[in-house]
């Protein structure tokens, strides 16, 4: 079973329609990044994707590290700064798609989005 994560940051308190946005953006670049065997399969079985949340920047980015070193794609979205936030400032973390098992060793235990 394969599946991606969108990781979102609620500290930022964005609005929904801004969350949604980021998201899709991370949803993308994990396919653009993913190896396309992979793609295809998670394709095949309804491309799941989990949105799950993180209370700042700093766990971002240490699940970034965390799923990097286990070999999985982990890319942050950056925000072009026309809206809501800062040019630059750190909105999602996309995870895969890739297996589950190897997805959850890094995000299991994090809380989803609400």
């Amino acid at each position: 079973m394969y599946k991606q994560v969108i990781v979102l940051r609620a500290d930022l308190n964005l609005s929904r329609g801004k969350l949604a946005v980021q998201a899709a953006h991370a949803a993308i670049i994990g396919c653009e990044l993913s190896n396309k065997n992979i793609v295809e399969k998670w394709k095949l079985e309804g491309q799941k994707k989990i949105a799950l949340s993180v209370r700042s920047e700093r766990e971002l980015f240490e699940l970034r590290d965390r799923a990097r070193k286990l070999g999985l794609v982990a890319e942050v979205v950056r925000d072009a700064g026309l809206t809501e936030v800062p040019a630059g400032t750190p909105t999602a973390l996309v995870i895969g798609p890739d297996e589950e098992s190897k997805i959850d060793k890094v995000t299991g235990n994090l809380p989803l989005f609400k």
